[in-house]
């Protein structure tokens, strides 16, 4: 079955209000399609540098009030960078933290700006030795990784290949540090969108069974004619140019960013509608003993069928966990058909 990382939400874990934890409860306490599937309590970029030790503080105390209703994964992002020995030590620090207070409650922990792979090395080091420092099960906080630096994407497939250890379980896209270290520039206020860079990212990802998602959209509000308004068809255009790709998910700064990637990473009815039918019309033949079987016109081949699976397997996936959103998007007996469907080729 797939792992979901539809929606990969980072949230401040501390912001200068009377609640500082305002928005991380927020994402934890999130319920139908505003519910990340990774939620990222944020210890780096999202918080401000005189927030950042309540934003730990406020991670290591509101998660285990939180972790076990919370249908998702917690991924906390720490500090770090290939080029600055104190971010590093600052993030070891808070890997320490995490891992001795929290360590039961959390999937994983995201680390940003890593450079080559033997940076990628020292990260997944210090998550194990702080396991085994604190007595946490081996291999059970996973560490996924943030490739925003020219060096990151040198060494791509090199890095992509530590998920052999079973550590590494994701790499997510920043495009903004990556524009920046490359020199790129803006114009007419549009960053670059990398294209082949995130075909690049889905490939190794798949290649080793990695998540993979895509950068972060920050131009959540669009103003017009003196109106304010939030910018939703931009960032769906991101979101299925990332789908298109084969990226599992997206990057999510808001909840209604998250509703959108939720819904645009999960298959439509009809697809849902087409792909079941499609494998019970093969089902059908094949126990007929049909030796070439066609549907619709189009030879079916365990490729195809494969594809025609995967639409039924992360329709399952959402469902065991997320029933509300899948009871919302699909007629419950579409829904029973897929659910009881046999997709073995």
């Amino acid at each position: 079955m797939p792992r979901l990382c539809r929606t990969f939400q980072t949230a401040p874990a501390a912001v200068p209000r009377e609640d500082s934890a305002k928005y991380l409860r927020s994402g934890l306490t999130a319920e139908g399609f505003a519910l990340p599937d990774w939620l990222v309590p944020d210890l780096e970029d999202g918080t401000a540098p005189e927030m950042k030790d309540a934003a730990l503080e406020n991670t290591v105390e509101l998660l285990p009030e939180y972790a076990e209703d919370f249908a998702g994964e917690l991924w906390p992002r720490v500090q770090w960078g290939y080029d600055s020995e104190r971010d590093r030590d600052r993030g070891r620090e808070e890997i320490e933290t995490l891992v001795r207070e929290i360590g039961e409650e959390i999937d994983g922990v995201v680390v940003p700006k890593v450079g080559r792979v033997e940076d990628v090395r020292r990260a997944s080091e210090a998550v194990a030795g702080f396991e085994r420092d604190y007595g946490v099960d081996e291999g059970s906080i996973e560490l996924s990784v943030i490739v925003e630096t020219a060096r990151a994407v040198s060494d791509l497939p090199e890095i992509a290949r530590l998920g052999d250890d079973g550590r590494l379980s994701g790499l997510v896209f920043g495009p903004v540090d990556y524009t920046a270290e490359l020199g790129g520039r803006e114009f007419d206020g549009s960053r670059p969108v990398w294209p082949g860079l995130l075909e690049r990212l889905s490939n190794e990802a798949s290649a080793a069974d990695l998540v993979a998602v895509g950068g972060p959209f920050d131009q959540l509000f669009e103003e017009r004619a003196g109106v304010t308004f939030y910018n939703g068809d931009a960032y769906a255009d991101q979101v299925e140019r990332e789908a298109a790709v084969g990226l599992d998910g997206s990057w999510s700064l808001h909840p209604n960013q998250t509703e959108q990637a939720n819904r645009i990473h999960m298959p439509r009815p009809e697809e849902l509608r087409r792909d079941v039918g499609r494998i019970e019309a093969f089902q059908d033949a094949k126990s007929g003993g049909t030796g070439a079987v066609s549907v619709d016109g189009q030879m079916i081949d365990e490729a195809t069928f494969k594809n025609f699976a995967n639409t039924v397997e992360t329709v399952r996936a959402i469902h065991e966990t997320r029933p509300r959103q899948t009871a919302e998007r699909f007629d419950d007996a579409l829904l029973e058909r897929a659910l009881a469907l046999d997709t073995a080729w």
